[in-house]
């Protein structure tokens, strides 16, 4: 007898911990369906979306790096918060097998800090490091939200042209990720009432990526440090952030976001979260 099934497909995705956390909420639920992970790169995309659009079993997937652009051509419409973000990490596949794109990125992102975002500020800055798929939603997301953005990365020229995309009105700034590396004795602003922002949204520091090289002085005294790597959880940037004395937000925060609405996308029905905690504990254990 067949089986509704979900995934999320990725290269490396070994580390994914998206079964896990799909696989808790099904079963919760007493949900008859599966979630698992396959590998699938650059290069296979074509013929692996091809595959799953004629199996009415197959939900849909997740998209994690660095397939989050390059399916943007495959999915048949893409809505319209996906369309604006030019990322896809979540794809459904409806009755009719029609392939929709969307983007649960920048929704899960921002659940862990919706608090302090319903404060006002007299400014707010996001230090972002990273220009892949992920990167792309949490730029929109602050954008969106009156941040002023430094976005960072290996090409300063890709990092610009994400910027480009934004509406006009912001005062936003490329560099390149070596800008963040050594120290600064820049005076930042100390008074209350500002928001800053510093995010990880690359893969530097995953389990089997080369370190993530960001210097403390960067970052302004009150600073939200954000990693979204989870693998491990608790990353070098974080240690180093929770030591000096800054907030920490891990990734695993962003993943249960974030798949909380692919979820609700898969299989028809928001999960559970009053067992987040019971959750995490099991991601981390």
């Amino acid at each position: 007898m067949s089986r509704p099934f979900a995934e999320v497909i990725g290269s490396p995705v070994r580390q994914s911990r998206s079964p896990a956390t799909h696989n808790f909420w099904l079963n919760r639920a007493s949900i008859d369906a599966g979630y698992s992970a396959t590998e699938v790169t650059r290069e296979e995309l074509p013929d692996y979306v091809a595959s799953r659009r004629g199996d009415t079993d197959w939900r849909g997937c997740n998209v994690t790096m660095p397939l989050k652009e390059a399916v943007l051509p495959l999915c048949d419409r893409l809505d319209p918060v996906a369309e604006r973000i030019g990322a896809v990490n979540t794809i459904i596949r409806e009755a009719d097998g029609t392939l929709a794109g969307y983007n649960t990125d920048a929704a899960g992102f921002l659940e862990p800090i919706a608090a302090d975002l319903r404060q006002p500020h007299l400014f707010r800055m996001a230090r972002i490091l990273g220009t892949g798929g992920a990167a792309r939603a949490i730029v929109n997301a602050l954008a969106d939200r009156n941040f002023t953005l430094v976005l960072a990365g290996r090409n300063p020229a890709k990092a610009q042209a994400i910027l480009d995309e934004l509406p006009q009105g912001g005062e936003h700034h490329a560099v390149c990720m070596s800008h963040f590396a050594t120290s600064t004795d820049f005076a930042f602003d100390n008074r209350s009432q500002l928001l800053d922002l510093v995010v990880n949204a690359s893969p530097l520091g995953m389990t089997g990526q080369p370190p993530l090289e960001f210097d403390l002085s960067h970052a302004p005294p009150g600073s939200i440090i954000y990693d979204i790597v989870t693998s491990p959880p608790l990353t070098p940037l974080l240690k180093q952030g929770a030591a000096a004395g800054f907030r920490t937000v891990d990734g695993l925060a962003m993943l249960i976001g974030q798949a909380a609405a692919a979820f609700a996308l898969f299989f028809g029905q928001a999960p559970d979260r009053s067992g987040d905690a019971d959750l995490r504990r099991m991601l981390t254990a």
